[in-house]
């Protein structure tokens, strides 16, 4: 029986053409919906580096359940505030400010570098034979004012912080780095030794593993699927249940398979475009779709303690066409403990497609 309402469809008419993916897009919703209601763990893994999640809906945690420890209170000087800038090493870049304004944005030498200056072109060693640390370890100041989070500056501020992002890392391919790492660590349980907001750029003589592994995935995918990798899961992921915004030129989603709760992704979506190619307009779009994330984030759960860090190009050598740079913000919000450890596999208490229901409503 028709329901009320509902006008037959004449013999011979045309069905109504359905969009790209709408069948593997409606499929997965059926699927999130008899899993949400399941109380049996999903296993998950991780398109681009091959890693697994445990997401376990019988742990079944909002986000207002995870607890969040006061920060204590600094007493000592900072050294990243205006007129104390000689308790740092001397400055490698600084950019002005507005009248008025000390400066804008510093980047000095960390005072506690993982690596030392050294020449980057070194040879590997033989099995099991060390090779010197060295490379470049810089600290990104990002605002003049103490107690400004990065969520709270201004879309053109952090604009500012991309480009002096983009000046050291040109500097570091001069000098024949490999590749150049940018990475924040927001509050004392995600690793932040100061409260002044800043983040930090290594300069590394290698290219990190996981980045390795996304590039081989990724050329894998292309032969076996004779497609982008990431232009799949853009096309996938803009129709999902764990988007969360797009612009013209970015997705913002709640990762597939995740390591922490609210764990979430930007993916710049033009293809065959370099993050170097970026220009001040899209720039600021990326500063902006960021700053969005970071408020909501905010929103859900306050004082948030996070990381995130740029999956870039290298600086030098061959890498797939078909890589498109990302951001990954992974929360701090549960322990890494055994299980982790022992299988490179995380379980997670919060599903994906719940976590981007938040954001969305933030």
């Amino acid at each position: 029986m028709r329901p009320a309402g509902r006008k037959s469809r004449k013999s011979g008419s045309r069905p109504v053409p359905r969009p790209p993916f709408a069948s593997a897009v409606n499929a997965s919703r059926k699927r999130w919906k008899s899993f949400a209601e399941s109380s049996l763990p999903e296993i998950r893994e991780d398109p681009l580096s091959g890693r697994l999640s445990l997401v376990a809906p019988e742990r079944g945690r909002r986000p207002h359940d995870f607890r969040i420890t006061p920060e204590s209170v600094e007493t000592s000087p900072c050294p990243f505030c205006p007129g104390n800038e000689h308790l740092a090493p001397p400055e490698v870049l600084r950019l002005e400010g507005e009248a008025g304004e000390p400066w804008s944005v510093r980047v000095v030498p960390n005072k506690f570098a993982a690596l030392e200056p050294g020449n980057p072109e070194l040879p590997w060693s033989g099995f099991l034979e060390p090779l010197p640390g060295v490379g470049r370890h810089e600290v990104l100041i990002e605002t003049p004012e103490h107690e400004k989070a990065l969520a709270e500056l201004k879309p053109s501020q952090v604009r500012r912080v991309l480009e002096a992002f983009c000046r050291r890392k040109e500097a570091f391919r001069a000098e024949g780095w490999c590749y150049a790492l940018f990475f924040k660590n927001h509050g004392a349980r995600a690793g932040a030794s100061r409260r002044h907001s800043h983040s930090q750029l290594l300069a590394l003589p290698f290219l990190p593993p996981l980045l390795r592994r996304e590039f081989v995935r990724t050329e894998e995918f292309r032969r076996e699927k004779g497609r982008c990798l990431f232009c799949e899961i853009l096309e996938r992921e803009g129709q999902g249940p764990r988007k969360i915004l797009e612009t013209e030129n970015f997705l913002a989603v709640a990762a597939f398979a995740p390591r922490q709760p609210l764990e979430t992704w930007i993916f710049w979506k033009p293809h065959g475009r370099p993050f170097d190619s970026l220009t001040e307009k899209e720039q600021e779009e990326f500063a902006e779709i960021l700053l969005t994330l970071l408020q909501a984030l905010n929103r859900t759960l306050p004082d948030l303690p996070y990381n995130f860090f740029l999956h870039l190009e290298p600086l030098r050598g061959p890498f797939p066409e078909d890589f498109h740079w990302h951001l990954e913000l992974v929360p701090a919000l549960t322990r890494v403990a055994g299980f982790e450890w022992g299988a490179e596999a995380y379980i997670v208490p919060l599903a994906p497609e719940e976590a981007a229901v938040w954001l969305k409503r933030a």
